[in-house]
């Protein structure tokens, strides 16, 4: 959470209180204590999921993982971008979208669960794709829930 704070607010004038992780990494959970996050909007609290869209270190610079990372990058888009229930109902399992384990190995999803809080928080709110970008060969996207 450190590097997208000091990105955002460089001189560290606004508070900042960050959410762990559950152990079972259950996008389910995560979802849910996003869920319980969304009173927060509406006292303008912001809420930030930091992590990664595509997070397998052995797969960084390999070519042949940027197809991999195209087809799972259009699913997340595409779901992301759905009514907010079918959102949630798939990014809740999200580890059967096409390529998901070869974007993110079993026990190493942390990086996309940061998302499942955002997008829980979100409630109603619409998800649009608001960054994506060609990194060492893999496709990286960032969204935002209105």
């Amino acid at each position: 959470m450190f590097i997208p704070m000091l990105l955002m607010f460089p001189e560290a004038e606004i508070p900042v209180v960050q959410l762990s992780l559950r152990d079972d990494l259950d996008p389910a959970a995560h979802l849910e204590a996003g869920r319980a996050l969304e009173p927060l909007r509406d006292e303008g609290v912001l809420i930030v999921g930091s992590g990664m869209s595509f997070h397998n270190m052995r797969a960084y610079g390999d070519a042949r993982f940027g197809p991999v990372s195209d087809e799972f990058d259009a699913w997340l888009t595409q779901t992301c971008e759905a009514e907010p229930p079918q959102r949630t109902h798939k990014l809740a399992r999200w580890d059967q979208a096409p390529r998901a384990r070869l974007c993110h190995p079993l026990h190493a999803e942390e990086h996309l669960l940061p998302l499942m809080v955002s997008a829980g928080a979100a409630s109603s709110g619409l998800g649009r794709r608001v960054y994506s970008q060609r990194v060492m060969e893999t496709t990286l996207s960032a969204f935002r829930f209105d």
